[in-house]
């Protein structure tokens, strides 16, 4: 498996832990289909930071071009989905060299969702 791809698939499992325990615990928050992004970047962060501030590239990317946030729902998507969005992951190897160059250039290729 890709190590992006696992970093994803950690994060997740990460979260579905939390949301069972969650749902054991009535006074947490309970999670059904969505987190707030801040725990999703941040569990992206102890499984590779570089994961996160390629999820963050691509994240101000969407807000520029589509003119609204990403929801958590639609980045872990972006992360799950098949191998994986490519841009998401060719920006996080992107962050991960510390290429702004290839950041700025994958930033055009975000595509907005319809409707």
């Amino acid at each position: 498996m890709h190590p992006l791809k696992l970093a994803a698939v950690s994060a997740t499992a990460a979260i579905a832990g939390t949301c069972a325990f969650a749902q054991t615990q009535p006074e947490l928050l309970e999670f059904r289909d969505d987190v707030p992004i801040e725990v999703y970047l941040s569990l992206l962060t102890q499984v590779a930071p570089s994961a996160r501030d390629g999820a963050q590239a691509y994240m101000g990317a969407f807000k520029a071009r589509c003119g609204r946030p990403l929801r958590t729902l639609e980045l872990r998507r972006a992360f799950a989905e098949g191998d994986g969005d490519p841009t998401l992951m060719e920006m996080i190897r992107a962050s991960h060299q510390r290429d702004t160059a290839a950041l700025q250039r994958l930033a055009s290729r975000i595509s907005c969702p319809r409707g």
